[in-house]
């Protein structure tokens, strides 16, 4: 007996808080297979839902002057764009050695080390220097004990814990009480998107990291917006990630603690429409730079901030990644399988569709308050990797067979060499839309706008 193929999740509904209900009919159109990648979960049915959301929200910023859809195959390559991408024919690379799930003498716990800060952290909180010291460190010590080390140091390292059980403590009880999006909206008014320009002249600060904010932001400028990505120079973001995130955006460093730096970044806040923040939360406050500050010093800016577990709750303040948010929140386990020598391990999403599909949630705010400030005024949005997880973890799904679809892909000469990647999973039309330019060299630009055309 055939079982009935599963709806696409109405994921726009969460924009509602900020545009008032969707229509069906006013969603993008989504063609193409149901499901690809298999597993337990309903991976595919998070990506399509989430990349809708952004389209969706898009039709309705630009006043349904344009009709967006996306495909199946799209969706599922850029999901996995950073595997996609070839960079003068050189794949991008992998983890770190000591990233990764390691057993410990009564369970096991994943940890995060692919930055180079994060990694000496790591080394230092367990007091090793290679990934065969810290096996056979970790095989000697509880999974908490672990995790806590580790923390404090300023490492990242958690538990493998079952779905039910992330619930019912008190981290996961609180990122249940959030929505997928949530709005807080004011009435002070903005000026209106220009009829047929899409996001011409709009103007966003990136001050994110890593992929589900970076995506979030190259999401808007496939749309036209100039984006500025702003980082740290003291640590520069992982080359292969800035450039699978880096089309159509311009990037700038800036040392938030240095006085006539930041007062740059107030400048370009004065002058911007929307920022988008990716830092983990409280951590720039000390430079004015914390979401409530930025609310009081500009009501008319639009606020979007994302991170791994929310932005209050017990654990508002650590630090996190797709990576160990699965892990913490029992997908972990959901995926994990028995090895050729019979014993189990955890296991992962075939994707890391937690930062993609919190990515492009992140972008379907900014374009939902993006199309009501004109009419009814500003406000924030906030979203967290723990609060996706929830919403995969809770969507209907039965054990799907996998299958390959095909790669979209498009070509670019950069100054990274010629570019080979996923292409965008937008089209208008009969049209895929493009990307307006590669990635250019990290932290060339200056710290200023771009001049209005």
């Amino acid at each position: 007996m055939q079982t009935a193929t599963p709806e696409i999740p109405d994921l726009y509904r969460w924009l509602a808080p900020a545009i008032g209900p969707i229509d069906d009919a006013d969603a993008a159109r989504v063609s193409g297979p149901r499901s690809w990648w298999g597993g337990p979960l309903d991976v595919e049915g998070l990506a399509l839902g989430s990349v809708r959301t952004a389209l969706t929200a898009a039709q309705l910023a630009f006043g349904r002057t344009e009709r967006f859809h996306t495909d199946s195959a799209s969706v599922a390559a850029a999901f996995a764009s950073l595997d996609h991408l070839r960079v003068a024919g050189r794949a991008p690379e992998g983890f770190a050695p000591m990233s990764g799930y390691f057993q410990a003498r009564d369970g096991w716990v994943r940890l995060h080390a692919n930055y180079p800060h994060h990694a000496r952290a790591l080394s230092d909180a367990l007091g090793v220097s290679t990934k065969e010291e810290l096996t056979a460190t970790i095989a000697s010590l509880p999974a908490d004990e672990i995790a806590e080390r580790v923390t404090v140091a300023g490492g990242l390292a958690v538990t493998l814990r079952a779905p039910q059980d992330w619930r019912a403590g008190p981290q996961g009880r609180y990122v249940d009480t959030q929505p997928w999006i949530r709005f807080d909206l004011t009435d002070v008014l903005g000026p209106a998107l220009e009829s047929g320009r899409r996001l011409a002249g709009v103007r966003i600060l990136d001050l994110t990291r890593v992929i589900a904010g970076p995506v979030a932001t190259r999401f808007l400028a496939l749309l036209g917006a100039d984006v500025l990505r702003v980082d740290p120079p003291a640590i520069p973001e992982l080359i292969d990630q800035y450039i699978d995130s880096g089309f159509g955006k311009r990037s700038a460093t800036a040392d938030f603690a240095d006085r006539v730096q930041c007062e740059k970044l107030t400048a370009l806040l004065r002058h911007a429409d929307a920022v988008i923040m990716g830092y983990r939360p409280g951590t720039l406050a000390e430079f004015g730079l914390d979401p409530v500050a930025l609310r009081e010093r500009f009501p008319g800016l639009l606020v979007v901030t994302l991170d791994a577990w929310g932005d209050q709750g017990p654990w508002g303040g650590r630090r996190g990644f797709d990576s160990l948010v699965q892990c913490a929140t029992g997908i972990g386990r959901l995926y994990g399988r028995t090895d050729s020598d019979g014993g189990w391990r955890p296991g992962a999403l075939p994707v890391q569709a937690l930062d993609h599909a919190s990515g492009y949630g992140v972008a379907a705010a900014t374009l939902a308050l993006l199309a009501r400030r004109s009419t009814a005024g500003a406000g924030s949005a906030h979203l967290c990797l723990a609060r996706t997880a929830h919403l995969l973890l809770d969507l209907p799904a039965t054990r799907r067979e996998g299958r390959e679809l095909p790669v979209p892909r498009a070509e670019a000469e950069s100054v990274f060499g010629r570019l080979s990647f996923a292409a965008p999973p937008a089209f208008s039309g009969g049209d895929r839309i493009g990307y307006s330019a590669p990635p250019g060299p990290y932290g060339a630009d200056a710290l200023e706008w771009q001049t209005s055309s």
